[in-house]
């Protein structure tokens, strides 16, 4: 289906270009949330008599989205989960949690501005990219602990995922040192 763009939308197109995109996306998200029109000839000349609001508008909405962005640059988020001993969460951090995290420090974001592939399943610091507008994108630093006290020391720099054993005083792994043992033993009895 053919649209004239109404917004700059990453990799379809910039506002007043002229597209080809799949029926699909342009019935379910382009043309009902209004950031494009179908490319006809009475569009075309609607967008025409309209382009200089449609730009204004457009400018208005990026200079707001890079006072937020100005805020929020390399803001760090805490948040408390549960975690096994390795570091691997007996949940996940999704989009909805750092955007619940960033509205309890005062930033408004929306859920479809965190651009987190895969929710984070693992202890340590996490960056994750926000795209605020089409034009203005900040990273903020997600630290996920155990406690607000390892939270204190990741922020730090220390990394808790490494786990050091009492009976690891040589450098070999506890467990293959007990396997040596019992080899021992049964060598012993033969």
């Amino acid at each position: 289906m053919k649209v004239i763009m109404l917004e700059r939308i990453a990799r379809t197109g910039n506002i007043g270009d002229e597209v080809d995109v799949k029926d699909g996306f342009a019935r379910n998200f382009l043309l009902p949330q209004g950031k494009a029109l179908r490319a006809t000839a009475a569009n075309r000349e609607k967008f025409k008599v309209e382009r200089v609001n449609i730009e204004k508008r457009n400018d208005e909405r990026r200079e707001a989205a890079a006072g937020i962005a100005e805020g929020l640059n390399g803001t760090t988020v805490v948040m408390i989960r549960q975690a096994g001993e390795t570091g691997q969460l007996y949940g996940s951090v999704a989009s909805r949690d750092i955007v619940e995290s960033l509205a309890a420090e005062g930033f408004t974001v929306q859920r479809s501005q965190v651009d987190l592939v895969d929710p984070i399943k693992t202890v340590g610091m996490h960056t994750v990219s926000l795209s605020l507008h089409a034009e203005v994108a900040v990273s903020i630093n997600v630290n996920v602990a155990r406690s607000t006290d390892e939270a204190a020391r990741q922020d730090l720099g220390e990394d808790l995922t490494v786990t050091v054993y009492e009976d690891d005083v040589d450098g070999d792994f506890a467990a293959g040192q007990k396997d040596a043992k019992q080899d021992d033993r049964f060598d012993d009895e033969a």
